[in-house]
């Protein structure tokens, strides 16, 4: 009797534990807090943040900006309103922080006092970044390039505003870009005095600059003694075949702008100085027109010249970098099998030595975003994300040791979710090449169950699943609605070496299936996967991939019985003269279509729509002009007239990416409805 007592008060807890559980939703996911843009203060005391909170209602995300402690001891909102918050960089000195706000530059105490308006310039302001005495301040702003000052630029635009005629009329490629139109304005950098006053656009012309296909964020710097700007332009004539974005230097007080990696013709981005001013190190990819190169550091030598490469033989891309305030060590952070890791390299290594000795990881499992470094050298300061939380502030020694979360901005929101840590497996894909990738588990996983499976496929191509929060594509909201979510690193892949990156360019629709298709069959041997509820989701390159397999599943191992394509690339000749960044396609298909037809007939999904069958839902952005809206239409169309169960969800507000909050809801909401219609009991 007593055991049988005891066996109804166990079963009575579990029962309990599992109701108290809450299952995560899209809502859930989309309202909670977005920490970012960590930015340790000059004197290593101090840590600015943003926090950014979505407004359901409003259907916007407002950031505001935070400061802390180094030890993480009295975090402080120190800005606050209607409107975001956001960029804030320290003065040289700490005592001020420069930040954006209300589409201007405004810089305040550390403390949040003393707030003054530094720009007031009609086109607005953005990015600042200081002189190194703290007497100015850079920024960007988009105008007219016939314009000479502000006020031909407000006249313009009230001009254009008031008139009925709404034309968008161009005479150069790259006009349109990502969600927007490029048809005149162009980007420029500013200076202004710190103190404010009557800002002057240094980088004059019919250009872009920073280039707009190739900013990286504030690519522009001052020079050590203030009295030049460093910034990027595109110099080649046809912007939207060419990723050449050269590094350039011109004096504040005018004349002609030197290039400093003339005849480098791949990207070049994120210039800065070292803080002794002996060097400019910057991001560099070597081979032109290929956007997904590895990118490597450089370090150029204004005496002499000079130019050479400091991550030589290290095969990751480098993605952040943070100089040491002695000059002597770059921290960076680079894609690696799922995570971001924090390297070293120095400023002069000795090339006599074996490359392994130049780069050094320096901290591993994690997923770092804007690395600082204290000014004693000391201690680094960054971002990190998990699969199972969005960013937190953390720190660790220089040398690696000591991690410590310095914030838990979500840790009370999250914890009755129960998150499970992404998995990861392996398994052989195509010519028997080791892949990589993630299983996603729901929070009440059961063993002794059958659970559908749903395949996430990136887009890109050459991106990756990381072990790495995201409100866009997050496994755990489709996990959690009770799925096994797979997410396969195929090859194009990056984090795993350039040759695997490089190995989908020209072949969108080879490897990469059997890479996908072979982790299919490897997590089909865990029993508690249903074989015969198995479903695939993808955007951009994912959602090409979706529609390659709906041409292609056949394959004898399974079946998937429902298919998602969001923004997916559907008719390969028609989407290489839609789309912006004609480089990509040129790379990636070795040609135009009237230049290579043979290449773009073999791998579009369009050319095998005798074979669609699987019911498939197609999402899009109207004014996604990377994968143009007429892409999912076509292929909606197609489906519809081929019989096959399909339908159709278009946002007239969205780009590429579905990202205001009431959109994102309504969205997953469509999603899961769908998967839930094929695969669920």
């Amino acid at each position: 009797m007593k055991r049988l007592i005891l066996i109804t008060i166990v079963i009575s807890l579990a029962c309990i534990s599992a109701l108290s559980q809450r299952q995560l939703t899209a809502r859930d996911m989309l309202m909670l807090k977005r920490p970012g843009d960590t930015r340790l203060s000059p004197d290593g005391r101090l840590i600015a943040y943003t926090v950014g909170s979505p407004e359901m209602e409003g259907n916007r995300v407002v950031s505001q900006i935070w400061v802390m402690s180094i030890d993480g001891s009295s975090p402080k909102q120190i800005t606050s309103g209607p409107s975001s918050s956001s960029s804030p960089r320290w003065s040289p000195d700490g005592k001020r922080i420069a930040y954006n706000h209300g589409g201007q530059v405004w810089t305040m105490e550390p403390d949040g006092d003393n707030k003054k308006k530094v720009t007031s310039i009609s086109t607005g302001a953005a990015g600042p970044v200081w002189s190194r005495d703290g007497q100015m301040i850079a920024f960007t702003s988009e105008v007219y390039p016939e314009c000479k000052d502000d006020a031909c630029n407000k006249t313009e635009d009230e001009r254009v505003e008031a008139s009925k005629v709404k034309a968008k009329v161009t005479e150069r490629l790259l006009f349109k870009h990502w969600n927007e139109w490029r048809d005149r304005k162009r980007t420029h950098v500013f200076v202004v005095a710190a103190n404010g006053g009557v800002a002057r656009d240094v980088t004059p012309g019919d250009f872009d600059s920073p280039p707009y296909a190739a900013s990286s964020g504030v690519d522009y710097t001052f020079s050590p003694d203030g009295s030049s700007i460093v910034y990027l332009r595109n110099p080649d004539r046809i912007e939207a075949k060419s990723t050449n974005s050269d590094i350039y230097i011109v004096s504040l007080n005018g004349g002609e702008a030197k290039n400093i990696t003339v005849g480098m013709n791949g990207y070049d981005a994120s210039p800065v100085y070292t803080p002794d001013g002996k060097y400019l190190l910057f991001r560099s990819q070597p081979r032109a027109t290929f956007e997904a190169d590895r990118w490597r550091i450089m370090r150029y030598n204004p005496s002499s010249g000079e130019i050479v490469e400091l991550t030589r033989g290290f095969d990751d891309q480098v993605s952040e970098m943070v100089v040491s305030a002695d000059s002597k060590t770059i921290y960076f952070t680079a894609g690696e099998r799922g995570r971001e890791p924090i390297y070293s390299v120095p400023v002069e290594p000795d090339f006599r030595l074996r490359i392994a000795t130049h780069v050094r990881k320096v901290l591993g499992g994690v997923f770092a975003t804007t690395p600082n470094i204290s000014p004693d050298g000391r201690t680094l300061v960054f971002a990190s994300n998990s699969t199972v939380s969005p960013n937190e502030v953390m720190k660790a020694n220089s040398d690696g040791t000591g991690l410590s979360q310095l914030t838990r901005i979500n840790s009370a929101a999250l914890a009755p979710f129960n998150l499970r840590k992404a998995e990861e497996l392996e398994w052989r894909g195509a010519l028997n090449t080791k892949i990589h990738g993630f299983v996603v588990k729901p929070a009440n996983f059961d063993p002794s169950r059958k659970y559908p499976l749903i395949v996430l496929i990136h887009g890109g191509p050459q991106g990756a699943w990381n072990d790495a929060w995201s409100t866009r594509w997050n496994p755990q909201v489709w996990a959690n609605q009770g799925y096994v979510i797979f997410m396969p690193n195929p090859r194009g892949s990056t984090g795993y070496g350039q040759k695997f990156v490089d190995e989908i360019s020209g072949d969108w629709g080879g490897k990469v299936t059997i890479d996908i298709k072979n982790g299919v069959a490897e997590v089909l041997k865990r029993p508690y996967v249903d074989r015969n509820r198995i479903g695939a989701a993808g955007a951009s390159y994912g959602g090409y991939m979706v529609n390659w397999l709906l041409g292609h599943n056949n394959d004898p191992r399974f079946k998937f019985k429902a298919f998602l394509s969001h923004a997916g690339v559907y008719n390969l000749e028609s989407m290489a003269t839609s789309t912006e960044e004609i480089w990509f396609v040129n790379w990636e298909f070795k040609g135009m279509p009237w230049e290579n037809p043979v290449q773009y007939a073999r791998w579009s999904p369009n050319k095998f729509a005798k074979n669609f069958a699987t019911p498939t839902l197609v999402t899009a952005g109207e004014l996604d002009f990377r994968v143009p809206v007429d892409q999912s239409l076509q292929l909606y169309t197609t489906l519809q007239l081929r019989g096959v169960d399909s339908k159709l969800v278009v946002f007239p507000d969205e780009g590429h990416w579905i990202l205001k909050p009431q959109n994102s809801e309504f969205w997953h909401g469509q999603v899961m409805d769908w998967f839930g219609k094929y695969l669920r009991p």
